[in-house]
């Protein structure tokens, strides 16, 4: 039975919400360690958009301006991902020892290599 006098309101759909994250290979680049347009490729081959890769879209879009790699997401798409996968590609190219994955604010990530120096010091 519906009561006389409410009408049900449909739902407004607005803008989705994007999500802008950086990945900075500033420091590697520029000693020749990684390409940043491999790091791109490989973003882009990886990333996985309802459980499928190869499935982007335009829900994620993944641009490169020298040594940093943008990704713009729509809502669900998490900055850990992108950690994971950036992990995932220095393992893949032998790097993980060296290079590590920092998160230097909200909206980016960086990589940056060990502090070894601090083992010659307490010697």
């Amino acid at each position: 039975m519906a009561i006389k006098g409410i009408v049900k309101k449909a739902a407004v759909k607005g803008k989705k919400q994007l999500l802008k994250f950086t990945i900075d290979c500033q420091q590697p680049a520029d000693d020749n360690i990684i390409e940043p347009q491999d790091l791109e490729k490989f973003l882009n081959s990886r990333i996985k958009v309802e459980g499928k890769t190869g499935n982007l879209g335009e829900r994620v879009v993944v641009t490169r301006d020298k040594s940093k790699i943008h990704v713009s997401a729509e809502a669900p798409f998490s900055k850990r991902y992108l950690k994971y996968l950036s992990k995932k590609y220095l393992k893949m190219q032998q790097l993980r020892d060296f290079l590590r994955v920092v998160a230097p604010n909200k909206t980016s990530y960086e990589l940056r290599y060990f502090n070894i120096n601090e083992d010659n010091e307490e010697e």
